[in-house]
């Protein structure tokens, strides 16, 4: 395709005092319908309602780890799945980010070469879980069909509305394999060559936008006093133009727009394979859990990605939880003769969810209260948890609201739901 032709086709358990548990006080919990716990009355089960929030992981780069070494790497597929499970919203895929250099120069070093890309990455992810574990809801990368097809739906979108543009651009390149090296008198990231050459080609530019800030408050899952408003006005420092297409081995190709031997920029691709999934299960919305510090990495490069055929992508934050440090409980594990079930509980289930509450991280000296916190709930938690009591919960999930993860009475009747749901605690 030309570039006239690309321009004519797209113009301590009974103290429970203030302070007790880090980054909240011990509140009695109130849900947004306004009643109190006492004047509830018990109400049916919640029926089975279409997806309107489908909570999924911002896509897991695919390095040489496994979660049993870095568990810190599972806390989003993790805090995805505890949400999923409380709206009653089917098991989302695990997703991955498989179109990065540094898997190029894997497989490129690989004692086979010769195993097909999608193969190579799908064996190393399969190998990241603990025998036994797995995805209920499946694996999705951002190097998929579907999801190749669907970025090439919205990039035709946005190239129709001149959002995008296919544009005659002059880059930085390396002289010896062609590798866009980016600004800096830096050595080729692919091949360690120092020598640059300036090439002009077209490539796909994503143009400012005048009538929209790169983030605004639609675009986090928070409630409103719970906006990042830091990250809002640093997600813009960005070039008013930005290149989305990149010299890759692996990822969506951009050869149908005519720009051969480039892919879609991952920073843009991870937002289209998280709609896919969202799309997979014709969810309303797609919720992304994301660390503040990645989403301020990608979401200038997602910006005309984050909405496609009435499905609305939205960052939930979380903070990092401090897993290097979890084995400073064993003596309270002890104290409190804690079973297997209980630790894996607070550890895989209940710190997810924390951090979405204490989304600028947690510190290690937090987690004895934090613990103490789960195992009263715990010991609170009823036979079959109140309906009303779950449903203001629901609300509070579906409203960005973490409040309810540090009240006692409200985690206590998530945990009752919990443990009558079948394969609530499956996977991951």
């Amino acid at each position: 395709m030309t570039e006239r032709e690309l321009y004519d086709r797209y113009p301590a358990l009974a103290d429970e005092r203030k302070g007790e548990l880090p980054n909240a006080a011990i509140l009695p919990y109130e849900p947004h319908d306004g009643r109190s716990a006492r004047t509830r009355t018990t109400t049916p089960p919640i029926q089975e309602e279409p997806v309107r929030h489908l909570f999924l992981n911002g896509p897991v780069q695919n390095g040489p780890f496994t979660f049993a070494t870095h568990p810190g790497k599972a806390v989003g597929i993790r805090l995805a799945a505890a949400l999923n499970a409380v709206l009653g919203s089917p098991p989302a895929p695990h997703l991955w980010n498989t179109v990065t250099l540094a898997g190029d120069l894997r497989h490129r070093r690989a004692d086979d070469p010769s195993i097909p890309r999608h193969r190579f990455e799908t064996d190393l992810i399969a190998g990241k879980y603990p025998p036994g574990r797995s995805s209920a809801g499946g694996i999705m990368t951002d190097a998929d069909a579907e999801v190749a097809d669907l970025a090439l739906e919205m990039i035709e979108n946005n190239l129709r509305v001149g959002t995008l543009t296919v544009s005659r651009e002059t880059v930085p390149t390396c002289r010896a394999c062609g590798h866009m090296t980016g600004i800096g008198g830096h050595p080729c990231n692919a091949c360690g060559n120092t020598d640059t050459q300036e090439r002009a080609g077209l490539h796909l530019v994503a143009e400012p936008a005048k009538d929209r800030p790169v983030l605004d408050r639609s675009d986090i899952h928070a409630a409103h006093r719970r906006q990042p408003e830091h990250l809002q006005h640093t997600a813009g420092n960005v070039a008013e133009r930005l290149i989305l297409s990149r010299t890759r081995d692996h990822g969506i190709d951009l050869s149908p727009l005519g720009l051969n031997g480039l892919v879609l920029d991952p920073r843009a691709g991870i937002h289209a394979t998280v709609l896919a999934a969202a799309r997979r299960h014709e969810a309303d919305t797609a919720v992304m859990t994301i660390t503040e510090n990645a989403a301020h990495h990608i979401a200038a490069h997602g910006r005309h990605f984050r909405e496609h055929d009435g499905t609305r992508l939205r960052y939930a934050l979380h903070g990092r939880l401090p897993y290097g440090h979890t084995a400073s409980l064993q003596p309270l594990y002890e104290a409190y003769r804690a079973t297997q079930e209980l630790k894996d509980g607070f550890v895989e289930w209940f710190l997810p969810l924390f951090s979405l509450r204490a989304r600028t991280g947690t510190r290690p000296d937090q987690l004895p209260a934090l613990f103490k916190h789960y195992v009263r709930a715990h010991l609170a938690k009823p036979v079959a948890a109140d309906g009303a009591a779950f449903e203001a919960v629901r609300h509070s999930v579906s409203a960005g609201d973490a409040e309810w993860v540090t009240s006692k009475q409200a985690l206590a009747h998530v945990m009752a739901a919990r443990a009558t749901t079948p394969n609530a605690a499956a996977g991951l």
